[in-house]
């Protein structure tokens, strides 16, 4: 069985895929502190209580944005499982072009969702991330990932509207069922969701027409179904994208041997 980790701002997923469908999958609020063993020994609860046993994980795969996570990540995997993970970075074998400026800058969730997108839905498309961020990212008719773009993510707005307006409310995100608020916290709700609404329809327009060809549209992330229901031009979400990539991702690169200690410069 495969461990998968996908290690983003504001979460961490783990999740096990056994070679044919995912196994499990538990999520926790990504802490740069947390050890290796307080990992293991939650993880190692979830693994027992869903009957997977430690000694049937064979390979890991780590995708992060999070560097200062990884070297507990790392421990985990060789301390717990004596497994050593492989790294997501832009210097694996992804099987498709990174026609950038400068690959190595591109965070591994961009490229381990246009890994995956593009296998399961084609090109060219759009993958659209909710995150800590969104992200924006081009995948051309090839496989090709040509680049993107990348704006606040939603509750990082709500969050920076109320610490900067000393009268507006932390709100909670909804679809609201009218655009034309008639008090404050209507009206914030309407400026976030379809002001995200806006800007989601805007960018993927834009890119379109840069690109110059019709594109498919993939959605994922927290958020994603939210936005979809208020959008046309998202035509799937996908919840496990990211996850999905890191699997093809090992499936294209060897296991790297065990290392018994952590590299100086890491």
């Amino acid at each position: 069985m495969k461990l998968v980790i996908d290690a983003g701002n504001t979460n961490i997923v783990f999740a096990v895929h056994d070679g044919i469908a995912w196994r499990g999958t538990w999520r926790i609020a990504t802490d740069a502190q947390r050890t290796s063993d307080e990992y293991g020994v939650w993880l190692g609860f979830l693994l027992e209580r869903n009957g997977i046993a430690i000694a049937d994980l064979s390979r890991a795969i780590i995708g992060t944005v999070v560097p200062a996570a990884l070297y507990h990540l790392r421990r985990l995997c060789r301390d717990w499982f004596g497994i050593e993970p492989l790294i997501a970075s832009a210097g694996l074998d992804w099987g498709f072009t990174i026609a950038v400026d400068n690959p190595n800058e591109v965070g591994a969730d961009r490229l381990l969702n246009a890994l995956a997108a593009h296998q399961t839905y084609g090109g060219p498309l759009i993958v659209v991330d909710f995150g800590t961020a969104t992200t924006f990212d081009v995948v051309d008719a090839s496989g090709a990932y040509i680049g993107g773009a990348i704006a606040p993510g939603i509750n990082l707005s709500v969050e920076a509207l109320h610490q900067a307006a000393a009268r507006l409310p932390r709100i909670g995100i909804g679809r609201p069922q009218r655009v034309i608020g008639t008090s404050t916290i209507p009206a914030m709700r309407s400026g976030i969701y379809w002001g995200y609404v806006g800007l989601v329809e805007g960018l993927i327009t834009r890119i379109e027409a840069e690109y110059g060809r019709p594109m498919k549209t993939i959605a994922t992330g927290g958020l994603a179904p939210l936005i979809a229901e208020g959008s046309p031009r998202i035509e799937r979400t996908d919840p496990d994208l990211t996850l999905e990539g890191l699997r093809l991702l090992s499936l294209r690169n060897p296991a790297p041997p065990l290392r018994n200690r952590e590299p100086d410069n890491d």
